[in-house]
């Protein structure tokens, strides 16, 4: 009889391990929608000895296949070809700057149920090298696809948000905020990047993605720190300074928590009427199927959210051992729910006048997908209406089709923006693409 390799052995360990991840109790059941909107249903919390996982695995665009735009909508590739897009920042002159990034890899697989989670991370597209670059892609011809690409920056650590404030390009690295001079036009920079602030980075990296806006005034730069655990796992002081949006100083690097309590804020956003920041946040895992939805929400000063000790304003989680009533007391609700585990990333206000009048005045939502529950949910884009400065109603689909009749994932949306003309861009990590749509 023929003896199995210990690599053999290792990955029938690890897909024993993953079959028995799949087959645990989802929780309970609501209607698709009930985990939107400003009133979510927050049903019971459901424990159990391993956690629900079912990952789409990455298959990649077949040749002419795209996403499906609304009715009204049609949708069109900018570019294709690229490595792991998944931000995004257009600038004045019209040129879009990509971040092709993935995780720094600080953590290394731990036990069988680390190599389990690895495993289960490589099919769906993530974990493997980052490419760490800014690339620019230009239109020069202005017919809505990139016809020239160059590397503008190179040799970063996890980049992902960008922001041009005076003469100067900042990005967001992992573990810090760098910036270079740049005018738009330019297509290569060959100056040293300058450290502006240290943000968390590793030895354990838990939400790697940090992603940067200007304040209104230009004098600050949001910043958008995940944590380091799923509720608090790695101890206090792995979580010093995350699960928090931080306000920097761009003249001196000097900052201060804005928020906290927020588990993994990534996207933000200025809403135009009344000027608020608005972020989208990843809400905590392994509390069920539909427990405990995601969601965008203004961000007040001083404000705190919850994590880890609780969510949606108050509702007490169990499994943090520090349990700080104190917090809990002050722990407010976000303004509104994007369904539980759908991942909800990128964010951004309309802007221009281009797309139809029903989505203009309201926010775009980049969903990367759901990998802790029995059921898919996000895998798309979405559009939620505003009216004087809060969202109404229950969203409305922008872009799907990211899954095909199997389940597997073509690509998966993150970051959303909005280019010169006013067309929506969607980058596309896993499908190495970046989607524009316009009316149909």
């Amino acid at each position: 009889m023929m003896r199995a390799t210990p690599i053999l052995a290792a990955t029938a360990a690890a897909a024993a391990v993953l079959v028995a991840l799949a087959g645990c109790a989802p929780g309970a059941s609501v209607a698709p929608m009930a985990t939107y909107g400003p009133n979510p249903t927050l049903v019971d919390q459901a424990h159990g000895l391993l956690p629900v996982v079912k990952i789409a695995k990455v298959v990649g665009w077949p040749a002419g296949r795209t996403p499906v735009a609304a009715p009204d909508l049609k949708v069109a590739a900018f570019a294709m070809g690229l490595d792991h897009p998944r931000w995004m920042l257009a600038l004045p002159n019209g040129d879009v700057l990509v971040a092709e990034s993935d995780g720094p890899g600080y953590e290394k697989p731990k036990g069988l149920r680390g190599f389990a989670e690895k495993t289960l991370m490589k099919s769906a597209g993530a974990a493997n090298k980052s490419p760490n670059k800014i690339i620019l892609l230009r239109d020069s011809n202005g017919d809505g696809v990139a016809d020239q690409r160059f590397v503008l920056l190179q040799n970063l650590n996890s980049p992902l948000g960008m922001a041009f404030v005076g003469g100067r390009l900042y990005v967001a690295n992992t573990d810090s905020i760098v910036s270079v001079p740049f005018t738009p036009g330019d297509t290569q920079v060959t100056a040293a990047p300058v450290k502006l602030t240290d943000l968390p980075g590793g030895p354990i990296d838990h939400h790697w993605t940090k992603n940067i806006i200007p304040s209104a005034d230009g004098s600050k730069l949001f910043a958008s720190i995940g944590s380091n655990s799923n509720v608090g796992d790695n101890g206090p002081a792995a979580e010093l300074n995350r699960a928090d949006i931080l306000e920097v100083d761009i003249a001196t690097g000097q900052w201060r928590i804005f928020a906290g309590g927020l588990r993994n804020p990534v996207g933000m956003d200025l809403e135009p009427v009344t000027g608020a920041l608005w972020t989208s946040v990843n809400e905590r895992d392994e509390l069920g199927d539909n427990l405990v939805p995601d969601y965008m929400t203004s961000v007040k000063d001083g404000a705190f959210y919850g994590w880890p000790y609780s969510y949606y304003g108050q509702h007490l989680d169990t499994r943090p051992k520090d349990r700080r009533p104190d917090l809990v007391a002050k722990a407010i609700a976000p303004d509104y729910a994007l369904g539980a585990h759908t991942a909800s990333l990128g964010l951004t206000f309309s802007k221009g006048e281009l797309l139809p009048a029903a989505y203009r005045g309201g926010v775009f939502i980049g969903q990367h997908g759901s990998w802790n529950r029995s059921q898919p949910a996000g895998y798309k884009v979405i559009y939620v209406a505003f009216q004087g400065g809060k969202p109404v109603g229950y969203p409305r689909d922008v872009l799907t089709g990211f899954l095909d009749d199997k389940g597997q994932a073509m690509g998966r949306p993150v970051g959303v923006s909005f280019d010169k003309a006013g067309a929506l861009l969607v980058a596309d990590d896993v499908g190495g693409a970046i989607w524009r749509v316009t009316p149909k």
